[in-house]
């Protein structure tokens, strides 16, 4: 018989797997860093930077004390972490690597097909001399590789040399050793990635088994879609089957969705506990999370465990938008309370808040406005900025 789970222990639940349950300003050491960021899986990297980096706005959310030199050390120097593809590009614990080896061997193909039709069939020409300069001479910016007569674009104009750093990364004979400026310098991968993990090898019955126990470890509850989507290394049918094969080691559950819909049906490993005194009560400060946040990656869950409907607008000409360009999800306690569109003026050093939008039933009392604005304040400080300015009409919203 499945476990019935209410709403408010799911999401209390899924927040405490995603790192969002514990005290925010507690101190956080560079280990703890690594352990958060094992704990939740992977932080996004995006190269928008309105207020500040994707991944550093996903780790402030989470620990405020969290030190941007802590990640890069751990990228950089004792290479505890990489930087290779989930659903998107992402920061992971260089201990997943082994498990990403299988990612190249079954992508490579594809990557190859996909490419010649966008590219053209001479997509490959520079792959064999770009390996080879990197071997011989070290690590290159794509810039460095550039042609002379090539005029800058998108990414669907990238130079030949650009389209062999990004293959041999996405294929895993390069890795990402550091960035300047966000730029990506690319090496061999056996010079980045520890010996000792690089040289390791997992079955792909034990990737499988990896990949799905993972997820449902991070994720708390999910559906073999979901198990499937969280790393996108597997493919939903590899899920259920391993979900069939493993029945002794799941439990079924029905969450129950926010508007009290019919209950979705789920696995849970068999020590899940639905108890409300296993699971905190989430701080109840208001947070300011990234877009790229993984509690709101898999979008519709979102909106079944918190009634939170949120799109990334950045490609949504500006007339057709329903809020903004780069709009940032409100978190407070357990509950999505909104959004806000906010830019940072370093010149100037203001975080400049241009608009608010509160969900449906949610209040703009004295008590709320004031936890936001503490909340705004923070991060201020984090983006290196001096005060907070507001719009006149900024909760016109």
């Amino acid at each position: 018989m499945a476990i019935p789970v209410s709403n408010s222990i799911a999401r209390r639940i899924f927040l405490a797997k995603q790192g969002l349950s514990a005290a925010p300003s507690r101190a956080m050491s560079k280990d703890d860093l690594l352990q958060l960021i094992h704990d939740i899986g992977f932080v996004q990297v995006d190269s928008i930077q309105t207020v500040t980096r994707a991944h550093d706005q996903i780790l402030f959310s989470r620990n405020q004390t969290f030190k941007r030199e802590h990640l890069r050390a751990l990228l950089e120097k004792d290479r505890a972490l990489f930087e290779h593809w989930t659903h998107d590009a992402s920061i992971l614990p260089t201990a997943f690597f082994p498990y990403w080896k299988h990612r190249f061997r079954r992508r490579e193909a594809g990557i190859r097909e996909r490419w010649a039709k966008w590219q053209g069939k001479d997509f490959d020409k520079a792959f064999d001399e770009t390996y080879e300069r990197i071997a011989a001479g070290g690590s290159i910016f794509a810039r460095e590789v550039k042609a002379e007569d090539h005029k800058s674009g998108g990414w669907w104009e990238w130079h030949p040399s650009k389209t062999a750093l990004e293959f041999l990364w996405h294929t895993g004979k390069l890795s990402i050793c550091h960035r300047e400026n966000f730029q990506k310098a690319y090496d061999l991968t056996e010079r980045v990635i520890p010996g000792h993990i690089l040289k390791a090898e997992v079955s792909h019955e034990d990737f499988v088994d990896w990949a799905c126990t993972s997820a449902l470890e991070r994720l708390g509850f999910a559906t073999h879609g979901e198990i499937a989507a969280f790393w996108d290394l597997i493919s939903p049918e590899e899920a259920r089957c391993w979900v069939a094969a493993n029945r002794d080691r799941l439990d079924e559950v029905e969450i129950e969705t926010v508007d009290g819909g019919k209950p979705r049906s789920s696995y849970c490993l068999i020590d899940f506990s639905a108890h409300p005194d296993d699971w905190p009560e989430p701080p109840g400060r208001v947070r300011v999370l990234s877009p790229f946040d993984p509690l709101l990656r898999d979008r519709n869950r979102a909106e079944r465990l918190f009634g939170f409907r949120y799109r990334i607008e950045v490609f949504v000409p500006e007339p057709k938008r329903e809020y903004g360009y780069y709009v940032f999800p409100l978190l407070e306690g357990d509950r999505m309370i909104g959004r806000i569109d906010m830019k940072t003026d370093r010149k100037e050093g203001n975080l400049n808040v241009r608009r608010l939008w509160l969900e449906p039933r949610v209040r703009a009392s004295a008590g709320r406005l004031e936890k936001l604005e503490a909340e705004l304040a923070r991060v201020a400080r984090f983006a290196g900025v001096e005060r907070v300015c507001y719009d006149a009409d900024w909760m016109a919203g």
